[in-house]
């Protein structure tokens, strides 16, 4: 027996309603959409020509507006073109990370099939905060959270992770689990730490974070041992494997021994240098990680993910229980009772995608070889720009890299003018270069995160900066 249309108030033909991603047909409906979107998506690369549009904010905000307005006409343009219109205009104004001359932040270009598994997860929509929601996806980040928190944890017989958004979300979690075991506790955290311990510390009530000099980009073992035997348990202590600004690893082992001396526990953000776990060749820059309470790990950065694909990893799964959260309508005691995995307590978020998958298809693909390939050459990549600016007589190195990272500046050249040749750049659209601050200096900053980088365009990249100083 068929189902009878849904009717209208007034006499007019109902309008066709929009097809949807998922169920059976949904491929044979999203295969014609794609293929517009990969057509905008290579048209507004072409257009763009280069790592960035050229013009700066202004430009570009014109021309992103007269893209996107009306934001919501009275009747739509249709798929295809508002399809093609607002993709083309993003890819045209974007910062393309694949674009080996983009190289300013922790912004890295996603790996083709860890978007390709994205879009699946788009298309599903699983919601990872109920097994009836998410069933495969749900089996899916246990294994694969699992054997990643093992990576760090080899030698506990139970380590987890949660997935997050990144290591702000990471952050956050660490802290609060160290504070819902003690009920209060205070941080150490060295001035090269990332802003977000400060804003979760803030978030949380905590007392203000006792910074602990970092002169050198790391921490200061002296003066940690100082401050630990100033003060009173509980105290969490936070290293930093990867800092933002310069890509140094704090000296984790001796870290850790001193936690242990003190009675105090440790966090490890490892969300830029974590991924070196995968690489025999360097996975000893990150001894002491597995003495760590807590450590945070982002593939997004060294992991080549789209964003977020962030990670939180604990020794212990019961570390997690804390967060243990119920919702009747979503883990019931009974359902829970009767087998249904109870998964609200995995995220401080309810509705949350299977970020996981990405991931999950990423490791299957390439294994740690693979992995350890894309790192690797990345790595080197770093290292052969700093063999670049050592030899240029007009440049300065700051020091050799210990991740991607390499900071250098035009010799003798005052900070305003170090500014002046990033914003110049930007504005031409030719380079995308970070800043940062050391040894009280002000520094380009180039992150180097594509493992297809050439000599030829680190070579570019400082012929574009020489050209920007002579200005």
């Amino acid at each position: 027996m068929s189902t009878p249309p849904l009717t209208h108030p007034d006499t007019r033909p109902p309008t066709p309603l929009p097809p949807l991603a998922g169920g059976e047909h949904g491929p044979n409906t999203l295969r014609p959409l794609l293929a517009t979107v990969l057509d905008a998506l290579r048209d507004g690369a072409a257009e763009r020509h280069g790592p960035l549009p050229a013009g700066g904010p202004a430009r570009i905000d014109q021309r992103t507006r007269a893209a996107a307005e009306p934001v919501l006409p009275d009747e739509g343009t249709g798929a295809h073109h508002a399809l093609r219109t607002l993709v083309h205009t993003l890819a045209q104004g974007a910062a393309d990370p694949a674009d080996p001359l983009c190289a300013a932040h922790l912004h890295t270009p996603p790996l083709a099939l860890a978007v390709a598994a994205d879009l699946a997860a788009s298309a599903l929509n699983p919601s990872m905060d109920s097994w009836d929601q998410a069933p495969a996806a749900s089996t899916l980040e246990t294994l694969v959270t699992r054997a990643l928190a093992a990576e760090i944890y080899p030698h506990h017989t139970e380590p987890d992770a949660l997935v997050t958004t990144g290591g702000t979300e990471s952050n956050l979690l660490a802290l609060l689990l160290a504070r819902e075991r003690h009920g209060h506790i205070q941080i150490v955290c060295g001035t090269n730490t990332h802003h977000s311990i400060h804003r979760a510390a803030w978030l949380l009530g905590l007392p203000q974070p006792l910074t602990v000099p970092a002169p050198n980009g790391t921490i200061d073992l002296p003066a940690l041992r100082q401050i630990l035997t100033d003060l009173h348990p509980p105290l969490l202590v936070t290293a930093t494997a990867g800092t933002t600004d310069t890509g140094h690893i704090d000296p984790l082992t001796a870290i850790a021994d001193l936690c242990a001396t003190h009675h105090a526990e440790l966090h490890i953000d490892a969300s830029y240098g974590g991924p070196l776990l995968f690489s025999p060749t360097r996975r000893t820059a990150l001894n002491g990680l597995d003495r760590a309470h807590s450590v945070a790990l982002d593939l997004h950065k060294l992991g080549w993910q789209p964003a977020p694909a962030g990670l939180l990893a604990v020794p212990d799964t019961t570390h997690l229980a804390p967060l243990g959260h119920t919702a009747d309508y979503l883990n019931a005691d009974d359902d829970t009772e009767a087998g249904l995995p109870d998964l609200l307590g995995r995220s401080l978020r309810t509705t949350r995608r299977p970020d996981i998958l990405k991931t999950a298809v990423t490791l299957k693909a390439l294994g740690r070889t693979g992995l350890a390939t894309l790192i690797d050459h990345t790595c080197a990549a770093a290292h052969h720009l700093a063999r670049l600016v050592e030899n240029h007589p007009g440049l300065e190195l700051h020091g050799q890299p210990t991740l991607t990272t390499v900071l250098f500046r035009p010799t003798g050249a005052p900070d305003h003018t170090v500014a002046d040749i990033r914003r110049t750049l930007l504005t031409q659209g030719t380079a995308v270069l970070g800043r940062a601050r050391a040894n009280g200096r002000l520094w380009l900053k180039a992150t180097i995160l594509n493992p297809h980088t050439t000599p030829d365009d680190l070579e570019t990249l400082l012929k574009l900066v020489e050209g920007s100083t002579r200005r």
